[in-house]
Formats: C-alpha cells, structure tokens, sequence
C-alpha cells in the first residue's frame, strides 16, 4: 500500500519523514514523497533540494515542482497563502493519482491544532471551526503527528541529528497564524492558562464528539425530508417538514444540502444559512434566492429546491 506524503524540509515534516520511513517495513507500507517550492523565499531552492537529498538518503521517491506562486496569487486574485494551499493539495493529488498512493499524510502538529482553534475563536466560528484539525479528513488525509507538541518533534529531530530546515518568516508576526503563535499564546500561558494547549485540545474533544452526533442527526432528517434528487445538479426537500425543525438542525440541513449538490458549501456564510431560512418561513409565491453565484434556491409549492450551474 502506497502513501503520499507532503514535506515541506522543517521539522514537523522531516520528523514524520523519519519516522514513517523506520516503520514501512514493519508496517508493510510504501512511502513517497511531494514537495512545492513556491518560490516565495531566498532560501526556497535550497530546502528543496535539502528535501531531495533527504530523501534520496533514505530512499524514498521525491516529486518536487517549483511554481511562482506570488505571481499566481495576483492572476487568480487570491491570498499568497490560499493560492499556496490550493497548488499544494493539487500536486498533492496529481502524484498520489500517478503512483497510487490511497492515503496523503501532512505533518500538521498538535501547536497547528490549537493555533487553528484560536484563530477560528477569533474569527466567529461554529462549531466546526473549535475542532480544529481532524487527524483523518475525508478518509483520504491523515496527520500522523496531530497529537504530537511542537516540542516533541524538535526533540526528536535534535535526538536523531536530522537537522531540518527551519523557516525564518514563522518568527515573523506579519501573517494571522504567526502572531497566534508567537504574541497571544505566550500570553495567555503567562497571565491567564499556562495549560492552554491542555484546555483546548479537552474542549475540541467534547466539540468533536457533539459535532459527530448532530452530523448524524442531520444526515437523517435530510432522508426524512427529502422528496427527490435529480440527477446531480438538483435536490428537493419538503417545506413544511423543513419548517417545523429547530433552528440549528434547519442550519445543518442547508448546509448539507448545499455540500451535497454542489460538493462545497464554500462562500456560505451565516447570513446566507439565514436569509434562506426567512425566505422559507416567508413562503408567498414563487421565491429564490442566490447566496453564490452557482447555487440556486427555490421555493415554491410546498416544496425547496437546491439548483447548482442555473441558466
């Protein structure tokens, strides 16, 4: 069984390197590797090649690919940030297709973890926004290392005289996740939870498990009030059944619908979730409403219909 696994040179991917490479064989697992130079930094060239040789050392596949993504960002007018993550899972993707590989492995740590929930606090999360980082996603995505302190992997990589690369710009407090990091976490372990990681990560447990059990609530009163789905680009449901559900399962519900005929939910935000509710509550007529530019909401007759590509 192949595995594709993303290396950036740091520590936490050379750490999960490592190790993943002195357990394939006891494990009966392959390895490669998948590498982006996004060509934002002088020393980029030179971690991919210190991945390259990394790898050749303990033998392992590496598929690097070098794209200017600064230059990228402005041509499709997005974040440096965004149009990184998307090139990134896109090679990610490409070469697990072209070796086989059944499951990609990012070496995301429990400091990304609580990083992640702060950041999501902050902006206005729900509830899937305080889990934070799952450690599997979609059964395709694992993050070995999950559980695992920055500390620890540092410790390791000292341990095992791995010597990673380490990238300057992360002690730079220009990016949202760096000032989490470096300025609002230290504080709080000072002035007010020095068991901050401890508190979060015991609150993204409860979360998660709530989460899981209203997924499964949604799942099953989307098949209870579902008329039809055609095809696959439109999907019926039920008014009056819809209107008589609670409010955050009515939510849910949206949101299910709308991930399940367009395969994203994407750009849905809570005033959307809200104003499709009102014009289900407000029935007169034949209504709709576009809260993204592909999807499509009717109703009328009794019924709410989700249309996604409408002419």
């Amino acid at each position: 069984m192949w595995s594709l696994f993303g290396v950036s040179g740091g520590p936490d991917s050379i750490c999960l390197l490592h190790v993943l490479s002195e357990l394939k064989k006891e494990l009966n697992f392959e390895i490669c590797v998948a590498h982006i130079n996004h060509m934002l930094r002088d020393e980029a060239d030179e971690e991919t090649k210190y991945v390259e040789n990394f790898c050749e050392k303990l033998g392992v596949q590496c598929f690097s690919k070098k794209i200017n993504i600064s230059l990228l960002a402005k041509e499709l007018k997005k974040g440096t940030e965004e149009t990184g993550r998307q090139m990134r899972y896109d090679f990610f993707h490409y070469v697990a297709n072209n070796v086989g590989a059944v499951k990609i492995a990012t070496a995301h740590n429990n400091n990304d973890k609580i990083e992640t929930i702060l950041m999501n606090i902050l902006r206005g999360s729900g509830i899937a926004g305080i889990k934070g980082i799952p450690a599997v996603r979609n059964e395709v995505y694992i993050r070995p290392l999950i559980e695992i302190s920055r500390q620890e992997i540092e410790e390791y990589c000292e341990e095992n005289k791995l010597e990673p690369m380490y990238d300057k710009s992360n002690d730079e407090n220009i990016y949202t996740r760096n000032k989490i990091r470096n300025v609002v976490i230290p504080y709080i372990q000072k002035e007010y939870n020095p068991n901050i990681f401890k508190t979060l990560n015991r609150l993204s447990e409860v979360v998660t498990e709530e989460d899981e059990y209203l997924s499964r609530v949604t799942g099953q009163t989307y098949n209870e009030i579902q008329i039809s789905e055609h095809e696959s680009n439109t999907i019926t449901l039920d008014l009056a059944k819809f209107n008589k559900l609670e409010l955050v399962i009515k939510r849910r519900v949206i949101l299910y619908t709308i991930n399940k005929v367009a395969g994203t939910t994407l750009g849905i935000e809570k005033v959307n979730i809200d104003d499709i509710i009102k014009l289900c509550s407000n029935n007169i007529g034949n209504k709709y409403i576009t809260p993204v530019k592909n999807i499509k909401i009717v109703v009328k007759k009794g019924k709410i219909i989700f249309e996604t590509n409408p002419e």
